[in-house]
């Protein structure tokens, strides 16, 4: 329940089939990372499989951390000031950064 004692939908639950997609194509990833280790492949196969998985990862972190901001932090019903959106484009872009 938010502060008003609303219950809004999460944005989780909004693009739920979305973010079960990419969870699922992460969980393949590591399990190629497994097959590798099990199948003795070279380390640079392995290590690119890993780098992938990570990459994978942070792309849904990105994800749901942009969509925490939209809708937790900025109010979701309401339209933010100039300032309020320009600094959450801010976060959201720096955050990205990070994650590449």
């Amino acid at each position: 329940m938010n502060h008003e004692g609303v219950k809004r939908m999460a944005h989780t639950t909004k693009d739920k089939e979305k973010l079960l997609n990419r969870v699922r194509r992460i969980k393949g990833q590591i399990e190629a990372i497994e097959k590798a280790l099990d199948e003795d492949q070279e380390c640079s196969r392995v290590l690119q499989t890993i780098a992938a998985s990570r990459g994978a990862i942070n792309g849904l972190m990105a994800e749901v951390m942009e969509g925490h901001v939209r809708y937790h932090v900025l109010n979701p019903n309401g339209k933010p000031t100039a300032e309020q959106a320009e600094a959450a484009d801010e976060l959201i872009d720096i955050v990205n950064r990070y994650l590449k």
